[in-house]
This record gives C-alpha cells, structure tokens and sequence, in this order.
C-alpha cells in the first residue's frame, strides 16, 4: 500500500508492474482549460441523457468489470503505444484581487464565490485496459475541491488479462459547480512501466490535471523524474534460482489448466445432465414422508397449544371468580368502614371525655391524698427535711446522729405511712410498682422478685422497711434495702408521669413533688361521685344478701344469729328507703340514714367506693 510518508525505494522493478499492483489514483490542479480537440465519442458523452449520467455515477459505486457504461466505450480498437494523449496547457499568471479592495462586502463575497467556483468541480474517472469493451473500473464522483483523492481499489480478483496487463487507458470527467454537464477532460493511455517513483507528495508542485498513482510500494508520476533513495547496505541474501522460478512458473500454468479443464468437465456434465429426463418419484416420497413428519409434529404441537389454551382459560375463570370475590368483600368491608366510622368518631370522643374525666378524678384523688398525708417541711431544718403526718422521716440515711433525733419505732411509722401512699399511687396513676409493698402500719416490707440474690440458703425476697430489735448487720442491711426498693418505686411513678427525679434518696421531697404535679392544672377539678362510704356499706350488704326486686334484701344465706344477719334485718327497710329516694333528698336526707352508722364522714373515708350505688 502506497503512504504519504519520505520517499524510499521502489520493491517492483518497472518491468515487473502489472495492473494488479495499482490501488489507486489522485488528482491534482483540477483546470477546465480545454487540453484536447472534441471527439464524436466525446460530444456523445457531453451530451448524454440525465439517465445515462445517473446510471454512469450508479455504475461509479461498483468495483468488478461486469457493470459497463455505454458513455465509457472506447473510440480505438485498442492502445498500441503508450504516449500521451494530449499536451498540457501551460500555467497562466495568478490574477490580483486588489480590484476588490473598494468593492462592498455582497460584491465582494459574490465575486470571490465566482473565482472559487472556478476552479473547483465534481470529478469521476474510469479506467479501460485494451481489448476490453467497457471500462473495468468507475470511481466514486468527488465533489467540489481541486485535488482529489478517490478510494483504494483492488484490480487482483479480475481477469488474467486484465490483472497482468501493464497498459491502461484513464479518461476523467468533470463539471462545473452549480451545473448539471460533464465535460470530457482527460484522456490518457498509461505503461506503468513507463512511471518515476516519487515516494512522497510533499514539497511537489504539480501541473494541471496532474494524475498521480499508488502502487503497492510507493506513488509513481508522469510529471516527475525518479527519486530514489540510495539502497542500505546489508549483508546478501539467498535467493531463488532461475530453475526453481520456472518450476513455479509451470506449476501456475499447470494449475490454470487444471482450473480450465475442470470447468469444461462441469460444464459437460450439465449438459448431459439437463438432456436426461429428471426421476421424481423418490423425491416425491422423500417429500412425502418428511410431510408426515412435520403434520405429525404440527399436530403435537396443536396439542400442547390447546392444553395449554385450556389451562389459560381455568386460569382466567379462577382469576375472575377471585376477583369477584374480592369487589365483594371490598364493597362490603368499605361500608362496614362507613358504619363504623360514626362509631369510631363516638368512641373517640367519649375517650377523650374520659380521658379528661380520668385526669380530673387523678388530679383530685392526688390532691385528696396531699391533704389525708400532708407531707410539710421541718421548721429549723436543713434543706429537703420533711416530715409526713407530723411525723419527720430522713433521707434516707441512718446513721448514729440520726439514731440520736430519731427513734426506731418514729422510723418504722413514717415509712409504713410512705408505703401506703407509695402502694395506693400506683393505682391511681395506673403504673405497677416494680417491687412490690406491704403496708403494715410499723412493720411494712418491701419485696425484690427480679434481683438476683447471693443468699447461700434459700434467698429471702422480703425486706422489712423497719429496724429489727438486736442491731444485727445483716437487719441493717435488709433494711436499707428495703429503703432503696420503696425509693426504686417512688422513682418509677415519677417516670410514668415524665418527671426526672435527681435523687432517689429523698423519700419526701420526691413524693411531694409528685403529689404536687399531678394535682396542678388550670382546669376546674371534678365534682366527687355520688355513694361514698354508704356505698361501702351497700356493698357489704348486697355481698351477704341479695336485694329482691322490691328493694327488700334476702338474708337467707347470711348465717342465723351472725351480726351481719341481724344487721341486715334491722335496717332492711332503712336501706330501702334510702335506695328509693337516691339523690333527691340532698344532704338532708344521707343524715337520715344515720341509723345505719354512727361514724363521721373524714378525709379518710370520703370518696371510697365512688361508683357503688349511682
């Protein structure tokens, strides 16, 4: 392949050079100028149809021999010299553009378009070996430029004749932009073993329609005398002899006629065989059974297709049906969900009335409880020193100064009272202690299920909340572990209501504070139910005695003789009267039922059993 690359030196010697070598062709210095007298062949191609023309640029895109053009057919017979064709014009000074110095821009551009238009154009070529009818070779059409270089092309898959003749003739045509007439432009009959190696383009200035050709080992010229570099010297190498290439000069020519002789043996056997008429009856059978094959595998098929048509329609059906199912359930869980949405607005609102009911009755309860254990400070005390029911209760510490100011037993009392509050707190603010209290007055405990204990016996899980009589460590211990668990409670109710606690060692300070937030709040505090302690008392009543419907109570499974059983049947008909009359005899009335106790209303018995009797 030839390259643009510095000049070398040729591998072909010139007498070598055949057809089959060239790969292709450049045009440089595109003129219009005439180069030549017209010819009757010429004035043909000029005036060709637009048809012709079309299928000449068709034919242009086509690399084997069999595509020919009319327009293309060569005047001669064939070539016997290889000279050329015409002279070329000479080259004419460059025109000044200084005239258009003062011209406006629009005749400016206008007349610059013209001078480029001029000497550029669209250009084909065809090449024609002699004894050859039609041209073996049309290019592509390059459009628009003055130099051209049109595709490579590969002439060794054509003919003998033509891939080993050294002779060619070129004819280029051309025309003018912004026309639609070709023009005859060059004509030349080429001996490629008449070219000069040039090896490179650079650096060349080349005439008009200058042709250039690339060979396989480099670009040859007719313009340019040889340029070759000097040869490097290398050590001599074998080659081969005259014999061996005339060896293989007949082995080709062996193998050409081997080629020869078998295309006139197929040729032959065609004949004969088109002569003879053709048997079809195995053909026929041979269809036949390869017919049976594939009815026989399109009725498989058929099968498979319609079971499977039938499983796509089971399909279908149960898909339907489960859809039905679902639109129904759909439609009837939507108006469920429109029923209970009036009912879930109605429970809504009542749990949000009883939820503020719950936090009124809370903040009273709590408020009840701060005034039944008032828990007050210590008048010339130190800081955080309370004392509940008037009596003082330390934080947590016990020590001998404390044991100095503060006897046992007013220990033992203060902390059964802390309990008490602490164990009735949990219920009231709805959150289980997580260790247990026993109120027992003086001799409270406290339980621990969830420590683990390293007694070496059977672990003890109650610890009393006072001091055993002796002194005994361990009773020392146990109790103020009993302290820290009621203090872990006390916390935990704090928690529930979101109050941190800072230090769980102040027993008071911290219920107080709790006892204080829960019963805060702007809102008014409810009124207390209707029932109170006589509703205690109905329930004792109505637990050993039924009441009948006329309000009498039936004493017959209260045991004869007990106190309950004659209670019972000496305020039967007081109670019922009571029951009768409810609430309207207002408070007049409850003291009428004295005869059934003589105890006074305190802050301890009013509000037990609230909701008895309403």
């Amino acid at each position: 392949m030839s390259t643009f690359s510095e000049p070398q030196r040729p591998r072909l010697l010139p007498q070598n050079r055949k057809l089959r070598h060239l790969k292709g062709l450049s045009l440089r210095n595109l003129s219009f100028a005439p180069s030549r007298l017209q010819t009757a062949d010429d004035a043909g191609i000029i005036n060709a149809s637009p048809k012709k023309l079309e299928a000449l640029r068709e034919s242009a895109t086509q690399l084997h021999p069999s595509r020919s053009s009319d327009n293309l057919r060569s005047g001669s017979a064939g070539i016997v010299t290889p000279t050329r064709a015409a002279t070329r014009p000479q080259l004419r000074p460059r025109k000044t553009s200084l005239s258009l110095a003062q011209a406006n821009p629009s005749t400016r551009q206008k007349k610059l378009e013209t001078l480029v238009d001029g000497v550029v154009g669209d250009v084909f070529f065809s090449l024609h070996v002699p004894g050859e009818e039609g041209p073996i070779y049309i290019s592509e059409v390059r459009e628009r430029s003055a130099n051209f270089n049109f595709h490579f092309f590969d002439l060794g898959g054509q003919a003998r004749t033509i891939s080993r003749s050294c002779c060619l003739s070129i004819r280029v045509w051309a025309r003018r932009p912004k026309t639609d007439s070709w023009i005859y432009l060059v004509d030349e009959a080429v001996d490629l073993r008449r070219l000069n190696f040039i090896g490179t383009l650079n650096d060349r200035k080349f005439p008009n329609n200058a042709l250039i050709f690339h060979l396989e080992d480099g670009i040859y010229s007719l313009d340019f005398p040889n340029r070759v570099s000097e040869p490097k010297q290398a050590q001599p190498t074998a080659t081969s002899s005259y014999k061996a290439i005339m060896k293989l000069a007949n082995l080709q020519s062996s193998i050409d006629d081997a080629m020869e002789t078998q295309q006139k043996i197929m040729a032959q056997i065609n004949e004969l065989l088109g002569q003879q008429p053709i048997d079809e009856s195995k053909v026929a059978e041979e269809e036949v059974v390869l017919a049976g094959k594939l009815v026989a595998t399109q009725q498989r098929a058929n099968k498979l297709a319609q079971k499977r048509r039938d499983e796509l329609r089971e399909s279908l059906r149960s898909r339907r049906a489960t859809m039905a199912d679902g639109r129904r359930l759909r439609t009837e869980t939507e108006r469920t969900m429109a029923e209970q949405q009036k009912q879930v607005e109605a429970s809504r609102t009542k749990l949000e009335t009883t939820e503020k009911a719950i936090r009124g009755q809370r903040r009273r309860i709590c408020s009840d409880l701060s005034n039944i254990f008032p828990i007050t400070p210590i008048p010339n005390a130190p800081p955080l020193s309370f004392h509940i029911c008037n009596i003082p209760l330390p934080n947590s510490v016990y020590d001998a100064s404390t044991a100095k100011s503060l006897s046992e037993d007013v220990l033992s009392a203060g902390l059964g009272i802390v309990a008490l509050l602490t164990r009735h707190l949990q219920f009231y603010l709805s959150r289980p202690l997580p260790y247990p209290l026993v109120p027992y007055g003086s001799r409270s405990s406290a339980t621990d299920e969830i420590s683990q204990l390293d007694d070496k016996q059977a672990p003890r899980r109650e610890f009393p909340l006072f001091l055993p009589r002796g002194g005994s460590t361990t009773s020392q211990w146990r109790f103020e572990y009993a302290w820290f668990l009621l203090n872990k409670d006390i916390e935990a109710l704090c928690a529930s209501q979101g109050l941190k606690v800072v230090d769980i060692r102040h027993s008071l300070p911290n219920l107080k504070y709790l006892l204080y937030v829960c019963s805060a709040g702007t809102e008014d505090v409810p009124e207390r139910k209707k029932g109170g302690v006589r509703g205690l008392w109905l329930g004792r009543l109505k637990g050993r005695g039924a009441l009948g419907d006329d309000g009498t109570a039936s004493v017959d499974e209260s045991r004869r003789g007990s106190i309950d059983s004659a209670f019972t049947e000496n305020h039967t008909e007081t109670l019922r009267d009571a029951l009768k009359s409810g609430d309207k005899g207002g408070r007049e009335e409850e003291d009428g039922m004295g005869l059934v106790f003589d105890t006074k209303f305190t802050l301890r018995t009013k509000g037990l059993r609230e909701n008895v009797g309403k």
